[in-house]
């Protein structure tokens, strides 16, 4: 059974210096969210990012995040993948997870689209083995055939983006984790990723989806939470939540 428990998480960013005074200047001017402390006997800032966020979701929950820019919706995002470790409170999560962004981390420029289907898949857990299986699958889904054992450096972005999906989007999760819904390659490659993302929702027994399209989160989700300045503020229907957030 897929489970997720946040008990009064916390996440600070410390900076320090001169880069603490111009990022604190950024966030003031642009009003994102956070809570920035000094720290005046050495200089430096603290960036209140989660605060006291506490939450459980269970199995067949398809829960929106809701908030501005700013909000702490990606950094939650990141500390349920296991990214980012909690300044202070408890997290727990039963299940395999499968964050699906930061897509392209692990890839290389130089190596041919065969060796960064390893690369990825090594950084995502697989042993050997799985990857070999998956490859075949990834390849023709990808629809890059022979492309793939040329050096991903000679791939148009189009081309990178469909075989980082593809790579990304072939593995079983319990625990689906989405900033934004994935846009990948041409119009017809479109269609099929969005077939797909929908295929991995039905398949997961928990989604937490990121996102500020409203229709996208009213035909996925069926609940939601409202982030503001790193804390939830809210929870209820992914409608309630709508509602609250525009006013």
């Amino acid at each position: 059974m897929a489970l997720i428990t946040l008990e009064d998480v916390g996440v600070d960013f410390v900076l320090y210096h001169g880069s603490a005074r111009s990022l604190k200047k950024s966030v003031l001017r642009n009003t994102v969210g956070g809570i920035i402390g000094n720290r005046a006997q050495d200089d430096r800032s603290v960036v209140r990012a989660l605060n006291h966020v506490s939450l459980s979701v269970k199995d067949g929950d398809r829960l929106a995040l809701i908030g501005e820019n700013g909000a702490g919706k990606s950094t939650l995002l990141r500390v349920l993948a296991g990214i980012y470790r909690p300044t202070s409170g408890k997290v727990a999560v039963q299940g395999r997870r499968v964050p699906l962004f930061d897509i392209a981390i692990g890839a290389d420029e130089e190596a041919t689209g065969r060796e960064n289907i390893a690369l990825r898949g090594l950084l995502m857990g697989l042993t050997r083995a799985e990857i070999e299986q998956r490859t075949e699958e990834i390849s023709e889904f990808s629809g890059l055939g022979d492309f793939l054992d040329l050096p991903t450096k000679t791939y148009s972005s189009g081309m990178m983006l469909r075989l980082l999906f593809s790579i990304a989007t072939s593995l079983d999760s319990e625990i689906l984790l989405m900033d934004e819904w994935i846009a990948a390659g041409d119009e017809k490659f479109l269609a099929r990723a969005h077939q797909r993302l929908r295929e991995l929702v039905e398949q997961s027994s928990i989604l937490v989806l990121a996102s500020h399209s409203a229709p996208l989160l009213r035909s996925v989700c069926n609940r939601a939470v409202l982030l503001r300045a790193g804390e939830i503020v809210a929870g209820g229907s992914v409608d309630e939540i709508l509602d609250q957030y525009r006013r």
